[in-house]
């Protein structure tokens, strides 16, 4: 069995730098309340332009990873993806609204507002219906995942994502009484899906015309630094647009980030527990458990910003995933790196 791989400085320290970031954006957030007030107002078609710029940023570098042609291989090793699949589509966005609902309409009925609610309801799903594409690579190598069955299963997870996030997401916004506009949710999925993943797809294609994936990687490790500057430049934004809330209410997050804890152990041992017991080696199980605990929540943010505002309790709920996200994965991630002896070796 082969060791782990060797962590990089940034996934290393990944929570000390995200936290930082945090602090930042509530400190500059409640110093300069009228630059963010200003920033938020430079949108169109309720598309925020610098959210969307940084939101580019991000995802830009992982889509030029997404390897189409490694699809064709994804039937001699079916059971990880079967498990991504399942997990991320048929599992994960049911048990998020529910927890959501659970919560929000019963638990903590009498400490958050009704209309207040349902926007905290919105946000969890549209955490839960976004599995990860971009962080799924950093978790997949702290794990010594199998790198090129991690690229399967972002990929067909992509292409599924274009046809199946605005449906799903429609149908349990629609259970939790919240009118969907179905212009702003496909216009969202085309900008922060659809145009990233055909200009990683035009770039690979460009860089690697003879299947060269040297060139690729090459390529991909001048620009991921950028991925990471405007991971950490989105967290100093949102968390400046919910400086106020976040300081005034801060019992607020602890509400919002219970259930979304919840989910994220609870998706994890599902996905984990059944690759040990499908005996899937640990290297496609462990991926595969991390690709449906974690969010592709620089999507969810993108959408609830467009749908309802930067300031909404939808927007504030996406936020708190963020914060939830990194130490939630890191730990998981320690917890995946001590039981891999439990697991088929292969």
């Amino acid at each position: 069995m082969s060791n782990p791989a060797p962590i990089g400085l940034f996934a290393r320290y990944l929570t000390v730098w995200v936290s930082l970031a945090i602090v930042a954006g509530v400190t500059l957030g409640s110093l300069f309340p009228g630059l963010f007030q200003a920033v938020a107002a430079l949108e169109f078609a309720k598309v925020n332009f610098v959210v969307a710029v940084l939101i580019w940023v991000m995802i830009y570098p992982m889509m030029v990873d997404v390897d189409f042609a490694s699809i064709r291989d994804v039937g001699r090793k079916p059971k990880g993806l079967t498990i991504t699949l399942v997990v991320n589509w048929l599992i994960k966005p049911f048990t998020m609204a529910a927890l959501g609902i659970l919560f929000f309409e019963y638990i903590f009925a009498d400490l958050v507002e009704a209309d207040t609610a349902r926007e905290y309801i919105a946000g969890m799903i549209l955490l839960g219906v976004a599995p990860c594409t971009a962080m799924v690579f950093v978790w997949s190598k702290l794990v010594n995942g199998d790198a090129n069955y991690t690229l399967v299963q972002v990929s067909i997870n992509d292409l599924i994502m274009i046809f199946a996030f605005a449906p799903i997401t429609a149908f349990l916004l629609g259970v939790t009484d919240i009118v969907v506009p179905w212009d702003t949710l496909i216009l969202s999925v085309a900008l922060y899906v659809v145009i990233p993943l055909v200009a990683g797809y035009f770039t690979r294609r460009h860089i690697a015309k003879d299947g060269d994936e040297v060139r690729i990687a090459k390529f991909t490790s001048r620009i991921t630094p950028f991925s990471i500057m405007g991971l950490l430049a989105m967290v100093v934004l949102l968390f400046g647009f919910q400086a106020p809330t976040i300081l005034s209410q801060p019992t607020v997050i602890l509400l919002i980030a219970v259930p979304l804890l919840i989910q994220s152990y609870g998706i994890f041992f599902i996905a984990y527990g059944w690759g040990y017991f499908w005996k899937v080696p640990f290297r496609i199980a462990a991926p595969a458990a991390l690709i449906g605990t974690s969010n592709f929540f620089e999507l969810a943010v993108a959408v609830a910003i467009s749908l309802f505002g930067l300031n909404s309790g939808a927007a504030l709920a996406t936020v708190v995933g963020v914060l939830v996200e990194v130490p939630v994965m890191l730990s998981l991630v320690a917890l995946a790196r001590h039981t891999r002896g439990f697991f088929a070796p292969g």
